[in-house]
């Protein structure tokens, strides 16, 4: 195996720089765009330096936002919703979808109730798009980096030819975390970096109920070894030649694929205390940011839609 590079490092080593550090100094200049008209897209998940960037032209240019605020995903990185600041804009509603027909409209419509959205969307009749079971779809979404991967393993395992999206760096860095701990070295990954070893890293997962995310990766880790991970990751196909496409849900925001399967790591809400009139286990609310991701995952689908680690919705009482 050849030695790797983190794919956060520079030639040098010293320090990694992304397109956040370069895009702060360009607005530190206070830029003034030349336009008459300036049109932000996906505009309920804009970044705070974007944000002023965008504000700092009204003053010349018209400016025009357009998105989804049901599709504010990306809270978390401090994005926020910059459409619900312009109080004197003027503010119009595109609630048909173009993209897919009436019976996904209706999947999608449950997760905008949940998130307690305003809007509820109306499908295509010239787009119609059924609900069930894929055998091959174009593309798996899964909730998180490491469910992605187990993914990825299991469809090479197969025999597929497998894409992810935005290339394999995420999955190589966690192959490599993971090789780092089991050599007796620390590791900043920030997915492992309070681990001082494999071995709590396995206790983690085998004792504490917050561990379930990382259940999936200690298991191929323990199955494949870090070397395992690595030797899939470079076995990866561009999206051209792929049978499918792994993506996260919050990387696939925006794309569309003929036909999506959701991929298992999107677990139902556990059971309360509670009891309903039947004597079932009351289940916990979904979360608004459990609701939001799922609706982007649904809406990715043109022509089927499996609905997959998602299916549990169906027994869930909505309303």
């Amino acid at each position: 195996m050849r030695p790797r590079t983190p794919p956060w490092a520079t030639d040098q080593g010293v320090a990694h720089f992304e397109h956040d550090h370069y895009l702060k100094m360009w607005a530190l200049t206070q830029p003034k765009i030349e336009a008459d008209f300036l049109f932000l897209d996906e505009a309920q998940d804009t970044n705070p330096v974007l944000e002023q960037v965008f504000h700092a032209q009204r003053d010349h240019a018209q400016l025009v936002m357009v998105g989804d605020s049901a599709q504010a995903i990306y809270g978390w990185r401090g994005a926020r919703d910059v459409m619900t600041a312009f109080d004197d804009a003027t503010a119009l509603t595109l609630t048909r979808s173009f993209r897919f027909g009436p019976l996904l409209a209706e999947q999608a419509n449950r997760w905008l109730e949940l998130a307690e959205a305003p809007i509820r969307l109306t499908g295509s009749e010239t787009m119609p798009t059924q609900v069930g079971d894929i055998d091959t779809p174009d593309a798996v979404l899964c909730r998180t980096n490491i469910g992605a991967m187990a993914e990825v393993m299991r469809l090479l395992a197969e025999g597929r030819r497998v894409a992810l999206a935005r290339g394999g760096h995420t999955l190589a860095a966690l192959a490599l975390a993971a090789r780092d701990l089991k050599e007796g070295r620390r590791t900043s990954h920030p997915e492992l970096v309070l681990f001082a070893s494999w071995g709590e890293v396995q206790d983690y997962v085998a004792y504490d109920p917050a561990g379930g995310d990382l259940q999936p990766f200690v298991d191929l880790v323990d199955t494949h070894g870090p070397e395992g991970i690595l030797a899939a990751v470079d076995g990866l196909t561009d999206e051209e030649h792929a049978d499918v496409t792994v993506s996260t849900a919050h990387k696939a925001k925006g794309r569309e694929w003929s036909t999506v399967k959701i991929g298992d790591d999107f677990p139902p809400p556990k059971d309360t205390d509670q009891l309903d009139a039947q004597g079932k286990p009351v289940p916990e609310p979904i979360t608004d940011t459990d609701a939001r991701l799922a609706y982007v995952a649904v809406t990715r689908a043109r022509h089927r839609l499996d609905l997959g680690g998602l299916s549990w919705i169906n027994a869930h009482p909505v309303g």
